[in-house]
């Protein structure tokens, strides 16, 4: 293969990897995807997941990013086959705090009552917000990037020369893979962990506000599934699923939810947050070709996938 086969190469198949490739696809350019990994074992896979900029930098642009997808993400959940649905349900704080600047974006946003919240709650916030079946929604994205004469190959690359020589654009979407082909020692993994278990009726979200706590508590509702989280542990590298921090998960859910005690354990999924102080979507020349690094998203890579792929393919 060399530069005259393709016009963009777009490394990583997460959710960053794969919307940025149909973007550049939708705008003419023979596109291939060079994936370490298949998409199941992608951290895009682990994920929840639901719409909201999640600890991640710099806020201007953040903004932009996430309203962009927001709006896609709105036109997708009119199709059920992509996997995106808009549910409600409370995000709430055991704390007196304000609410998210981001909450106005939202449909039906407004506090709660008192009465509203599960005990121990002192604040908290109704709205509806795009939830996405990952599995699904990838599956949906892979079938989107075909359509579009897009292809994907399992190919790890062990350096960004390599890329460049076979194609004119490179599009860097590695993840955490990013820390170790640029290299960008300011990329740290913040390790996710959650439970699926069999829903026992819960039709609605709902998300604690925790702060920078390493313990996360949320549930959300996926069809006959529920996906119960979670952690945030930064530095961690371990991708295979903890019995003891699973278990917590679960009972810090079912103080809540009680009808989650005796809930089926069905699936356990980790994955590694791919973090640094800001989100990077910037361009440089190697060897007299572009690549464009969009990696470092956080646990923000579903909310700011199209707004990043946007600015990505925009021509120049």
């Amino acid at each position: 293969m060399s530069r005259t086969d393709l016009d963009a190469l777009v490394i990583g198949a997460g959710v960053t990897g794969l919307t940025t490739a149909i973007c550049l696809a939708k705008a003419g350019l023979r596109v291939t995807i060079w994936a370490a990994e298949p998409s199941h074992r992608t951290t895009s896979y682990a994920a929840g997941a639901m719409w909201g900029p999640y600890l991640v930098e710099p806020v201007d642009r953040v903004r932009v990013w996430s309203a962009q997808t927001l709006e896609v993400l709105r036109q997708l959940a009119t199709d059920p086959a992509t996997g995106v649905r808009l549910v409600s349900g409370v995000e709430a704080s055991r704390e007196p705090v304000e609410p998210p600047e981001w909450g106005d974006q939202l449909d039906g946003f407004r506090m709660c009552e008192p009465s509203e919240l599960p005990s121990g709650f002192a604040t908290g916030w109704r709205y509806t917000a795009p939830l996405v079946d990952m599995p699904v929604y990838l599956g949906y994205l892979r079938g989107r990037l075909k359509a579009a004469g897009g292809e994907i190959a399992i190919r790890r690359i062990n350096s960004l020369d390599e890329a460049v020589s076979v194609a004119p654009l490179v599009v860097n979407c590695a993840g955490m893979g990013a820390r170790d082909l640029v290299p960008d020692p300011d990329l740290t993994p913040i390790r996710g962990q959650l439970v699926v278990v069999e829903n026992p009726g819960v039709t609605e979200f709902f998300s604690e506000d925790t702060g920078l706590s390493s313990d996360l508590l949320h549930f959300y509702p996926q069809g006959k599934a529920l996906v119960l989280g979670g952690t945030a542990q930064p530095g961690e590298w371990n991708r295979e699923p903890d019995p003891g921090i699973a278990a917590a998960i679960v009972a810090r859910c079912a103080e809540v939810e009680p009808r989650l005690r005796d809930a089926r354990v069905v699936e356990h999924r980790v994955g590694l947050r791919p973090t640094r102080p800001y989100v990077r979507v910037e361009e440089e020349q190697l060897d007299g070709a572009r690549v464009i690094h969009n990696y470092g998203h956080g646990g923000a890579g579903l909310t700011l996938a199209w707004g990043c792929a946007f600015e990505v393919a925009r021509p120049t």
